[in-house]
């Protein structure tokens, strides 16, 4: 049985992924609500017997085409919102730092626009909660693993 999106029995499992190419970051502006025209990271609903990586990655391919593999754990980030009935929504969203491997991004599903930002200044445009701050720790990751690649060879 799935929950609702509207006033749930319980938190939503979502999943997103902060894919970085040649040095900046996927952005995508949601094309319904909740936060309809706000920039965020490509993700969506975890599935039932889905890993929060796959979730992710799914995510990337239904939303905006492309493919990428996860180098490890950005954070999380929490979305709640309450009207004079209760918890309207409540979504936990688990980000992942992951590097692009292909296909090129396009606004696909529930997505208006897609736009490869540097990570140190992701413009004026409105941003889900706590996005600057996933995006510096899922870079960090990204710089990380480069850094090891680079001294293995």
């Amino acid at each position: 049985m799935t929950a609702s999106r509207l006033y749930p029995d319980r938190p939503l499992l979502a999943a997103s992924a902060a894919v970085f190419r040649d040095g900046r970051v996927l952005l995508a502006s949601r094309a319904r609500p909740p936060m309809e025209a706000v920039w965020s990271l490509p993700g969506g609903l975890v599935e039932l017997g889905e890993s929060l990586e796959a979730a992710a990655l799914r995510e990337l391919a239904e939303e905006v085409g492309i493919s990428a593999r996860i180098i490890g754990f950005a954070g999380h980030a929490e979305v709640i919102e309450r009207d004079e009935s209760g918890v309207k929504r409540h979504f936990v969203v688990a980000a992942f730092a992951a590097s692009w491997t292909g296909g090129e991004a396009a606004a696909i599903a529930e997505v208006s626009a897609v736009e490869w930002l540097d990570p140190a200044c992701l413009g004026e445009r409105p941003t889900t909660p706590g996005l600057a701050a996933i995006v510096a720790r899922a870079q960090g990751l990204v710089g990380q693993e480069r850094v090891r690649q680079e001294n293995v060879r």
